[in-house]
Parts: C-alpha cells; structure tokens; sequence
C-alpha cells in the first residue's frame, strides 16, 4: 500500500499526494482514538484494582515478546485481509486515503505483523478508561500515519525503486527493535509495580 500512496501514485490517478496522505492522518488518527476509547470502555467494566491488572500486562508483554523474538513471529493469529487496492481507481484520494487511514489506525483491521498491536490492545483495555484509551489509541494512529512520510520523495520509478531499497533494508531492523522495546516496557512495568 505505501506503494501506491505516492507523489508518483497519486499524480498518476490525477490526485494530490498531500490531500490523500492528510485525509489518511485522519482516518488512522480518528479511528485509533475511537477504538481506544471503546476498548477502554470494556476494560472500565474490569474490577478495580492495580496489582492484577500490572500481572496482566507483565503476561501480554511477556506474550508479544515471546511472539516478536522468537520464530513464532511468522505464526502470529492475524487476518489475511488486506486494505483493498481496487478503491485506488474507484474514489476519490481522500476517500481512500481516510478508509485505509482508518483501517490501519485500529490497528487489527489488517494483517498484523507484530504482537507489539496485540499487547497495545490489552494496555488499552487495562487502563479502563476511555479518555486514556483514546490517547493511547490518536497516538497509535499517529505512528501508523507517519508510515506515509518515506513516501513523500517518490516522485518518479526511481525513487520509488531507492524508497523499496530502504525500507528493506530497514525491516530487519525493526524486527529486532521491538522485541527490545517489548523488554524495556517489561522492566518499566517491574520496577512500576516495585
């Protein structure tokens, strides 16, 4: 999809890279903060008290970080489903622009990659409050918007073909960055409930 969601891209369909990009910020901006606040709603239902619900995130990070650091990686549960490319010719930019936005900003919408989306869910969900679960959930939509920002400099096959390069070259990094994160959050929490 972030090959499609180009300068190039969008020029070629007759459409305007920043519009389609602004209106995907929305979409995943909008949409995470309203499945936050929803999913924080559930979690409100949750008996009170900390100390569980700090072993409960101990368990789900433990869990994600068990799934990103290890082969069980490739065996995450997710969906198959993907954003549907046909709207690319079918609406306008911004319409596809807020619809992917939105479906990535819920985060499981799509196929997941990490389990980090997962464990992000459940600190939502033991927060159990709705404006907490909104921020986490714009924040969320925020890091999914900013997906679109290596795409800017597509403005030709070239660069498009340099930006596959990078990004690339990239993923094994990010793979091995997360579990890193998951472990340091795992710490946090530790020395939290200490």
């Amino acid at each position: 999809m972030l090959a499609s969601i180009t300068p190039l891209g969008e020029r070629s369909r007759g459409f305007s890279w920043n519009v389609t990009a602004t209106a995907f910020a929305i979409g995943a901006i909008v949409a995470g903060a309203a499945a936050g606040a929803g999913v924080a709603a559930f979690g409100s239902l949750l008996p009170a008290g900390t100390a569980w619900r700090a072993i409960a995130l101990l368990v789900a990070l433990g869990v994600a970080l068990l799934y990103d650091a290890t082969p069980l990686r490739g065996r995450l549960p997710t969906t198959r489903r993907q954003v549907n490319e046909d709207w690319l010719t079918r609406y306008r930019g911004w319409v596809y622009g807020v619809a992917f936005g939105a479906q990535l900003g819920v985060g499981v919408a799509t196929i997941v990659t990490s389990a980090a989306i997962y464990a992000t869910g459940v600190v939502v969900f033991l927060c159990g409050d709705p404006a907490v679960g909104a921020a986490i959930g714009a924040v969320f939509g925020v890091v999914r918007a900013m997906s679109l920002l290596p795409a800017r400099g597509a403005r030709d096959g070239e660069s498009l073909a340099a930006l596959h390069r990078r990004l690339g070259a990239l993923e094994l990094y990010v793979r091995r960055a997360t579990p890193v994160v998951e472990l340091l959050l795992v710490a946090l929490v530790i020395v939290w409930v200490a």
